[in-house]
């Protein structure tokens, strides 16, 4: 089953300003809550391309770490670009990161598509855990991305 995150944020920084944070890969572990413990392993280039593999590694529960790998797909310069998972937590995982300029500011929407693997096991751990761990992450992310950039008015 696929399931979808949506979500938009404004902050009051250029568009220009917000390629620029987004699309160093580094700066994802400062927007990713310190309890999954993300790391990246492996990142051949600071700034993303399209074809770019990037190697992680998540704590999914305390003291269980998975790897991840994602391509970067799709580059717009500027304007969006998608990271696909290659091997990792999910049976699919695919998230569109879109900037778009707004009067003062920039609009950044982020569309997460995801599948699960294990059929409906998948589907229970996805209702009892996942939903509640992505809402969760993302939420982090918009509080942490709002204490850095501020809140456009």
């Amino acid at each position: 089953m696929l399931h979808s995150l949506f979500q938009e944020q404004n902050l009051p920084i250029t568009p220009a300003e917000a390629w620029e944070f987004f699309s160093t890969s580094h700066n994802l572990d400062a927007i990713t809550p310190p309890d999954l413990g993300f790391r990246i392993i492996h990142c051949p280039s600071e700034k993303i391309h399209e074809g770019q593999i990037i190697e992680y590694r998540i704590k999914i529960v305390p003291g269980v770490w998975l790897p991840w790998v994602t391509e970067i797909k799709g580059v717009d310069e500027g304007r969006c670009f998608i990271d696909e998972q290659r091997f990792g937590p999910y049976k699919f995982w695919h998230h569109r990161h879109i900037f778009e300029p707004v009067e003062n500011g920039v609009k950044i929407i982020d569309q997460v598509h995801y599948a699960l693997p294990f059929g409906p096991l998948g589907r229970i751990v996805h209702a009892l855990f996942v939903r509640r761990k992505m809402e969760w992450i993302f939420r982090f992310r918009r509080e942490e991305l709002e204490r850095r950039f501020g809140r456009r008015a």
